[in-house]
């Protein structure tokens, strides 16, 4: 692994490459935090991608494309004189020293959640009027309800066991038919997020990542279904043109696969 001081040299090179893009590449000039906005949304993406299929070259690859992006962002703070990359640095430092009095203060903790718990109180103490507030709006609702229950959690808003959750995952499925039967599509909709919202937070006291379960699911499902879609092609057949019950025997060979 690369020395301190080769770390260091390493971001001293991007600065300087980062300088030189913005003032001679027309693409790099043109853009804006907000044109930068979607495509560092993506980059994330796609290391979280990267990340859940352990390929740590490509992690390696789509943690410079995120850096690049910080970079960027810092380097149009610097033109507009509101902020620099050292600015970024230095409140950050400052950030995490007042938030780990275990560490830098004489402040005792016994395990893991109890530093959640004393990070969220000193969020408040720094100023925020809710432990909400540091959750992004524009968030992708199931990351979000995650984030919200994981937040009121740090400050004892919470179940004390998981069965009491699934017994809550059980009455909100029971609400949900309910209005199933009496066919309102406006309180079907109300119900089937308090259902997932109950299932999000039964994940949590599973010490499950729902987002990661569900992706987990998602790739498991892309997996069986072009495996049909190769079964299909091998007997001159298209999908449409299958009954259910042809299409079942493929699928159980790809699950037994």
């Amino acid at each position: 692994m690369n020395s301190r001081k080769n770390q260091l040299q390493a971001f001293d090179r991007l600065l300087t490459i980062m300088d030189e893009l913005r003032e001679k590449c027309p693409w790099d000039r043109k853009q804006t935090m907000e044109t930068l906005r979607p495509l560092t949304i993506e980059e994330v993406y796609e290391m979280g991608d990267a990340i859940l299929d352990n390929d740590l070259e490509e992690v390696k690859k789509e943690l410079g494309d995120v850096l690049l992006h910080l970079v960027f962002y810092a380097k149009i703070g610097s033109e507009k004189k509101s902020f620099d990359i050292a600015d970024v640095i230095n409140s950050l430092c400052e950030k995490l020293i007042s938030r780990h009095p275990h560490i830098y203060g004489d402040v005792e903790v016994e395990d893991e959640e109890e530093v959640k718990k004393n990070w969220e109180n000193l969020k408040l103490k720094e100023g925020k009027k809710s432990v909400l507030e540091g959750v992004p709006r524009s968030l992708p609702a199931l990351v979000k309800a995650s984030r919200i229950q994981d937040k009121v959690a740090g400050v004892g808003f919470d179940w004390e066991e998981p069965q009491q959750v699934f017994e809550k995952v059980k009455e909100e499925l029971n609400e949900l038919q309910h209005e199933v039967n009496t066919q309102n599509q406006d309180l079907i909709e109300a119900e089937f997020g308090d259902v997932l919202f109950s299932m999000i937070n039964y994940a949590r006291f599973l010490k499950v990542n729902p987002e990661n379960a569900l992706e987990r699911t998602n790739k498991k499902f892309i997996s069986r279904f072009q495996y049909l879609e190769e079964k299909a092609k091998e007997n001159n057949k298209s999908l449409k043109e299958m009954t259910l019950e042809e299409m079942d025997i493929f699928w159980e060979e790809a699950k037994r696969k």
